[in-house]
Parts: C-alpha cells; structure tokens; sequence
C-alpha cells in the first residue's frame, strides 16, 4: 500500500480512535477532548420479509436453531450470498488474481467520502449515467474530490428498499436502475495523483446501470485495489464532501466482498 495513504489513514484513525474511545454519546456523537465525530449507520437491516437480493443470487434465509425456552440460548442460521443486502465488494470480485476479502488491508475499509446528489435526475430517468460533466460540475461547487476517495451516487434508490420498485424491472426482466457511465469511472482513475481516486459506492445493487449486463462499470472499478459500496441506506445524514465512510463485515477465505455495516463517520460539527 502506498506510504502517504497509510500515513494519512493511520492519522484518521488515529483521530477517530481518540474521538470515540471513552467519549460520552450524545445523538450519535461521540465527544472527546476538543472533538465531536458523529456515526451514522448505512446499512440496511437484512430482513427476509424486506431484503431484495439481487436476481439469480441465493435467496437470504434465517432459521432459529436454538431458543432460549428450549436450550437456554437463542441463535439463528444464516443462510446467503456475500452480496445480499447492504455489501461490498472486493476487486477479486471482477478481477481475476486481485485481492479478495482477507488480502484486504484494514485501511482499504476505512476511505474518505463525497456524496453526489443526483436524485432528482433519478426519479425521470430511472437509466440516468452519471457522466464526466457531473463530476465536474460537482467539483466546481464543492471542491476536488480527495485522493483514493469512495464517490457515493446518491439515487434515491433507499427509498425503495424492500418493494418491487427496487428492482424496476420492465416486461422482459430487464433491471431499470442508475449508475455511473465507463467515461465517468475511467475520469476518476485517470485523474488520480495517486492512479486512482474512484472507489464507488450506491444505493443500488452497483455502480453499473441496471440495463448492462455486461457490468462495464464494475470491471473498470475492481482492476484497482479498490472496493465498492451497494446498497447504502441513510445517505441523507452523509454530507456531501468531509466525512468518512467505515466498513465492517465478515472476512471470509477467499472471499468476494461481504455483507456489511457500513458506517458514515462525520467530521466534528463547524
């Protein structure tokens, strides 16, 4: 791993540590000296009844084997895909011979974030692209987007976890939903001081339109060490640039990425 990335993201953590061990927790700020970092959960809750898997994965499937009445301890069976639900993925996941989930680092988990609004381009075309000119119509107004960052499309699209409306599929099963365009991905890997500044994140099933069935967008992603974000819920508490994005989950041998809690953590409030 590049050096100022270690160095950079040790510091942050560092800083998040001391912000959030021993700290008092008031509306989801933890408070240390001089600091305030606020945590917000972008994960959906994994629900048979609501979670929405991604057509020809596994079905998500819980069984409870042991209850408290019967054997003095309650436990569920979990059965699903690595990408079912809130999820991210490993460039192993595309790429052949690039790093699944346990050749991760620790600091590929925790990367700076910006938010991109496009929600209301969303709701008139549900195969909105997000192009180049979007990215830099962003950074006129908000800045350039930091270094080996993780860029969130915000569609809308949490809205409707949990419905057929997800999905959006039309007559012949085709998926309808928004994405990022290949020129887009490959702008933000090109343009990078450091080769690439173009992690992606959605609240979608991916950063591909739900049209390609090639996964274009995926491919151009996953050739970095770099993973990618799905399914995001709550981005609306996620500013648009300043904030961190923190991503747990199982590390499974071998694995393609991971179903996860994926946390916004904030930048002190002023």
């Amino acid at each position: 791993m590049h050096m100022r990335r270690r160095h950079m993201l040790g510091a942050a953590g560092a800083g998040l540590a001391g912000a959030l061990i021993g700290g008092e927790a008031r509306a989801g700020r933890r408070r240390g000296p001089g600091l305030a970092l606020g945590l917000v959960s972008l994960s959906h809750v994994n629900d048979p009844a609501t979670t929405t898997v991604y057509p020809g994965d596994p079905a998500f499937e819980l069984e409870t084997v042991a209850t408290l009445e019967r054997d003095g301890f309650y436990l569920q069976f979990v059965r699903e895909g690595e990408h079912t639900g809130t999820h991210w993925g490993a460039p192993g996941h595309f790429t052949a011979g690039a790093a699944l989930a346990d050749d991760l680092d620790v600091a590929d988990l925790f990367l700076p974030a910006v938010k991109i609004d496009v929600r209301r381009r969303c709701a008139r075309d549900a195969d909105f692209a997000l192009s180049v000119r979007d990215l830099r119509d962003w950074e006129r107004r908000h800045g350039r987007i930091p270094e080996e960052s993780m860029v969130i499309l915000w569609t809308g699209w949490e809205s409707r976890w949990g419905t057929e409306a997800f999905l959006n599929q039309d007559a012949d099963g085709v998926l309808h939903q928004p994405g990022f365009s290949p020129e887009a991905v490959r702008w933000l890997v090109d343009t990078g001081r450091l080769g690439h500044r173009g992690g992606t994140g959605t609240d979608t099933f991916g950063p591909d339109l739900g049209t390609d069935a090639s996964y274009a967008v995926s491919r151009l992603v996953y050739q970095r060490h770099r993973i990618s974000l799905e399914i995001l819920a709550n981005l609306g508490a996620l500013p648009a640039t300043g904030a961190y994005v923190l991503c747990g989950g199982q590390i499974n041998k071998a694995g393609s990425g991971s179903t996860a809690l994926i946390y916004g953590v904030l930048p002190p409030p002023g």
